[in-house]
């Protein structure tokens, strides 16, 4: 069962399922906050820009380098080269209970100027900040605000999991954490 506003509302209050949490939708630039039937989130202000600009570095996802970006920092915004991506890192942070999942999608302003990410899911008992893959599929540059609305998350319910994304310790788990934001691809 997907879950509306008032579910969502009493997760956060029992759970601290997001945090910071909007308890409406705040429509400033980008929208974000509490909707009716999801969470719309924040980019933060911590941009990695996938580049070649140290050569021929490979983007293996067993062996990740940082020498595959540029990481910006507090800009009010940032362009994504056309054809390549970007990761960025909410604003909230998220303590999934153990019977509730999240689908991560981006916000339809941003698909309209060709920005797309793949869907993420918020594990039952993930918790983090959440890492967001922004594509340009376009062949423009396109501009990327930070600490504005870019994804919505829509919550769903069902029954408690044998083992949750906590118990089998997922290489996920509690990234975000501290001064780095931005968890790179991992392989166990």
């Amino acid at each position: 069962m997907i879950l509306n506003d008032k579910q969502i509302k009493k997760l956060v209050e029992e759970h601290n399922m997001i945090s910071p949490y909007i308890d409406k939708s705040v429509s400033t630039g980008i929208s974000h906050g509490q909707q009716s039937y999801g969470y719309d989130i924040r980019a933060g202000s911590e941009f990695k820009i996938f580049t070649n600009i140290k050569g021929n570095v490979v983007a293996d996802p067993k062996n990740f380098s940082e020498d595959n970006f540029v990481t910006i920092k507090n800009n009010e915004s940032i362009l994504i080269p056309p054809n390549s991506f970007a990761l960025c890192h909410s604003l909230e942070q998220f303590s999934m209970p153990r019977d509730i999942t999240g689908l991560v999608t981006l916000k339809s302003t941003y698909c309209r100027v060709g920005l797309g990410h793949p869907p993420s899911v918020l594990e039952a008992g993930w918790s983090g900040v959440l890492v967001l893959e922004l594509v340009n599929h376009s062949s423009n540059p396109v501009r990327v605000y930070s600490n504005t609305g870019i994804s919505q998350i829509l919550f769903f319910k069902g029954e408690e999991a044998a083992i949750s994304y906590a118990d089998k310790k997922g290489k996920y788990q509690n990234q975000g954490q501290g001064d780095q934001k931005i968890t790179f691809a991992k392989a166990k």
